[in-house]
Parts: structure tokens; C-alpha cells; sequence
């Protein structure tokens, strides 16, 4: 079994914090994680993975262990967090990857692959949403918020960063507790209650909008690039629901689409099962 490896790459002013694993000169599978995670989401599929392929899971700015200036020095947008995941993969020598793309990490990878078409082998979406049909009807405060970005509506926000919130509707909505055990939840909590970190993330979720607006030209690329796709879903997932795995198809009519028994987070419940899908699909798809 391939170990992890624990590393940084600075990338201008913003040191990113990296696991890697498997072999340096395998096919490359970068991991982008969501709200309100980090690379510690991916700790239980990455050994899974790694002895056939190089595993690259960064932590996000504002997100995990990786270091970025101070909110007002640094700009917390979808575009800034993409052009930093842009310059670490060329830093590290990245030049062709599949994407895992999760929640937030996929309008950060979808926005690499519309700019860099030709360097993505594959895409993997887990609850990664690229369409309108798979919101929830759970989206009002930030909607609202995407409208009218007054200080109540950003305060109606908060309410999404909570301990309960995290635990119980992100994490816990549709997942097997006997199969949920604390430590996902638990770091992003605490990695929540760091000073700062509230409103970097209402800055985030302000700017969640921009990448709505960038949906048509990220079924254009599906179009037009045909990327091979599976799309392995949480059908509970309280924020993005089955529509949205299965919209894919409308873009990719061979895009391969699982709907798991799990919630959000389905990795911490599914892992197993959702490394064998990827190994499959993988295998048939991104090796040549």
C-alpha cells in the first residue's frame, strides 16, 4: 500500500497544503473538496486508489491547513481560489489529471477544465453540481443573499456555519449514523471556529453566485470536449439532489451515473463502493 505523503507548495502568497500518494509516474488524479472541508474528506479513498494511480488532494485557500493572507489582503472568490489550484498543479508538474470534484471543488475544477480542456483526461463529480435541477429547495438565505447582499441577509447566512448545522444537516442528512463516525465533522468544526474563518466563507457563499452564472459555459465545454464522466452521488444530499447527477446526461449521453444510499458527504459512509466505481470507470476511460 502506497503511503501519504504530506506536503506544501507555495504558490505566490498562499502556501498549499497537499496530500499525494501513489506513484509518481502514474496516471494523475487531482481531488478538489468542498464546503466546509478540506482534504482530510479524501483520507479514507486514497489508499484505495493509489496503487494505480497519483493521488493530488489539495486543501482550498480559506479551507484546512493551507496558508493564505488575511481576507482584505487576499480576495475569497471562486475565480482566485481556481487560479491558485491552476498555478499549484503547474508548480508541481501536473500537466494531464483526472478531476475528483466535489461540491465546491467543482466550479473550481470545472473552471480549470473550461480553460484547460486538453489537460483533462476525465471528470469524476461527487454531488458536484454543474446544473440548476440539482438545488434543493434548501437555498433560500443564500439566495436571497446572491439578490441582495445587505448585512441581514449575510447575517441569515451564518446560521449555514454552525456546529449543529455541520454535523446534523451537512453531515448527517441521509447517512447511515451507525457508519458516521465524528472525525469528519468534528476538524471541520473546529477548523470553522478559527478566527476569520466565518467570514472568509460568507465571502464564499456571496460569491457562490458567479458560478451559477457560469453553468452554460460549463455545459458548453461538456459539449464540445466530451469528457469521459461519472457522476457517483449521495441521493440524500440535502443541498444537491439526484437532478443534478443525472443532467449530466444531457450534455453526456454516455456520462455514467450511480446514486448511492448516502448523504453530502458520501465518502464518509461509501468510500469502498465508491472506490470501486472509480477504479472501474478509470479503467475503461482515462487508461490508454
Amino acid at each position: 500500500m502506497s503511503s501519504v505523503r504530506y506536503r506544501t507548495q507555495q504558490v505566490g502568497a498562499v502556501e498549499v497544503f497537499y496530500r499525494e500518494s501513489g506513484p509518481v509516474d502514474a496516471p494523475a488524479l487531482l481531488l478538489l473538496h468542498g464546503f466546509p472541508t478540506a482534504s482530510h474528506m479524501f483520507r479514507d479513498l486514497i489508499p484505495l486508489l493509489a496503487d494505480r494511480y497519483r493521488i493530488i488532494a489539495p486543501d482550498l485557500p480559506g479551507f484546512g491547513q493551507t496558508r493564505a493572507p488575511e481576507r482584505g489582503s487576499f480576495t475569497y472568490s471562486f475565480d482566485a481560489l481556481a487560479e491558485v489550484i491552476e498555478e499549484f498543479v503547474d508548480a508541481i508538474g501536473l500537466d494531464r489529471f483526472a478531476l475528483y470534484i466535489f461540491d465546491y471543488g467543482a466550479p473550481i475544477g470545472l473552471r480549470l477544465a473550461t480553460k484547460n480542456p486538453d489537460r483533462i483526461t476525465a471528470i469524476i463529480s461527487q454531488n458536484g453540481n454543474a446544473y440548476e435541477e440539482g438545488f434543493s429547495d434548501e437555498w433560500g438565505a443564500w439566495q436571497a443573499y446572491w439578490r441582495e447582499p445587505t448585512e441581514a441577509n449575510r447575517k441569515a447566512c451564518r446560521a449555514s456555519l454552525s456546529p449543529e448545522t455541520i454535523r446534523s444537516w451537512q453531515y448527517g442528512t441521509g447517512a447511515d449514523a451507525d457508519l458516521l463516525g465524528p472525525d469528519g465533522y468534528e476538524l471541520d468544526i473546529a477548523y470553522m471556529a478559527r478566527p476569520g474563518a466565518e467570514d472568509i466563507q460568507l465571502d464564499l457563499i456571496l460569491d457562490y453566485r458567479s458560478n451559477v452564472a457560469l453553468y452554460p459555459a460549463f455545459q458548453a465545454y461538456f459539449r464540445e470536449h466530451r469528457p469521459p464522466l461519472l457522476a457517483a452521488w449521495g441521493r440524500h444530499d440535502p443541498a444537491f439532489v439526484p437532478a443534478g447527477a443525472l443532467a449530466y446526461r444531457r450534455d453526456l449521453p454516455d456520462a455514467e451515473v450511480h446514486l448511492l444510499d448516502a448523504g453530502h458527504f458520501a465518502l464518509e459512509t461509501h468510500h469502498r463502493e465508491i472506490a470501486v466505481i472509480i477504479r472501474n470507470f478509470l479503467q475503461r476511460s482515462f487508461e490508454t
